[in-house]
């Protein structure tokens, strides 16, 4: 998921759009602490808003305030040093997000770079592409990245069919060279989102250790999506993933393991 705060911390001067208006940190923090209670989960991962650019003191406060069982994953630039990874890590950040389909403020070629000084802290790389157009050109780099890659929202991919580039995402996932997180189906189908289960279900079966989910609130940037509800996108995730056991492999397990908490 991800925090905002209004206009309380810098705002980035290529942003698309403003963040809600109307709630401080401490007000957004108050309606996600009710988003976890509705859920029913006790830790999380803030992921840092492009809002915000690669200024993330708004994440890095939110973490700070959530206390040790929250951790972030942040933005940085094309070049990052050493010492910038340091300081993030320490304040809870445990990896670097890139976005392949919109562009933002670090490349995959820059990600490729920074890939040993995060590999030296225990950190790892998360990406925005689509598996259907992006997912062949980028397999054989993630194979010899030298950190896990994360890709966001099942790969975002035209669910009316697996297409040669999803089915390479769920070759990766299935060889352990990927992880993927089965969320945001909003993004790509209408409520109930059933339309999505077959494509979330055979990356939780190619292995569930490498799978991942999240809720994607409080659902920024929805372009031509509609606004979701929590418990239906939990409901779509329980609907196309039925064992128990991968259930909370991909909710507990790999989290647990992949963040190091």
């Amino acid at each position: 998921m991800h925090l905002v705060a209004g206009d309380d911390f810098p705002l980035w001067e290529g942003r698309v759009e403003n963040p809600a208006p109307g709630h401080d940190l401490d007000g957004w923090l108050d309606i996600f602490r009710r988003h976890l209670e509705t859920l029913g989960f006790s830790r999380g991962v803030i992921v840092h808003s492009i809002l915000y650019g690669d200024d993330n003191s708004v994440t890095l406060e939110a973490i700070r305030r959530l206390g040790p069982a929250f951790c972030g994953v942040g933005l940085v630039r094309d070049g990052a040093t050493g010492d910038e990874l340091d300081r993030l890590r320490a304040a809870g950040i445990r990896a670097v997000r890139l976005n392949y389909v919109h562009g933002g403020v670090l490349s995959w070629d820059g990600a490729k770079v920074l890939a040993p000084l995060l590999a030296d802290r225990g950190m790892h790389i998360q990406m925005l592409a689509f598996a259907d157009s992006h997912v062949p050109e980028l397999a054989d780099d993630v194979r010899a990245c030298a950190v896990p890659v994360v890709f966001d929202h099942f790969g975002w991919p035209d669910v009316s069919h697996q297409t040669d580039g999803f089915k390479q995402l769920a070759d990766l996932v299935a060889e352990g060279a990927a992880y993927v997180k089965l969320s945001a189906p909003y993004r790509v189908c209408d409520a109930p989102y059933s339309a999505a289960d077959g494509h979330i279900a055979t990356l939780a079966e190619a292995n569930p250790k490498r799978c991942l989910w999240g809720s994607d609130w409080p659902h920024l940037m929805l372009a031509d999506a509609k606004q979701p509800g929590a418990g239906r996108l939990f409901d779509a995730f329980v609907r196309a993933v039925q064992d128990p056991e991968m259930r909370r492999q991909i909710l507990v397990g790999t989290p647990t393991s992949l963040f190091d908490t």
